[in-house]
């Protein structure tokens, strides 16, 4: 007891620190594992291409898939298609919830050609 008394508050809370970091850092591993698992390499390589892009639906696709995974609702491996079809599901649920889609407009200029001798 009286080790413990010795050490100063700073170093208590940079323990709980690291390990709160390592906890974290177990749980990403264990994630990618699974990932691992439960996804075809088609899959798994578009998945980390949608990372690349948007990191924030890369996190809920794969909450989505650990939520899955855990209820037992995944039997066998997720390939690309059906990992395409859970991105279009949740599309229409976000676009459901969130009438705003993002559209692309073109607009071309349009200037008079002088080239043309007429």
């Amino acid at each position: 007891m009286e080790e413990l008394s010795s050490i100063p508050p700073l170093q208590t809370g940079s323990q709980g620190h690291a390990e709160d970091e390592a906890k974290r850092v177990q749980e990403e591993q264990m994630k990618r594992d699974l990932m691992a698992t439960v996804l075809d390499t088609a899959a798994r390589e578009r998945l980390s291409r949608i990372a690349l892009v948007s990191p924030n639906r890369s996190k809920q696709i794969e909450g989505i898939l650990v939520k899955m995974v855990q209820s037992g609702q995944l039997r066998g491996r997720v390939t690309e298609n059906q990992l395409i079809e859970l991105l279009e599901q949740m599309e229409e649920a976000q676009g459901k919830s969130a009438t705003r889609k993002s559209n692309i407009v073109y607009q071309r200029r349009k200037d008079l050609d002088d080239d043309l001798d007429i």
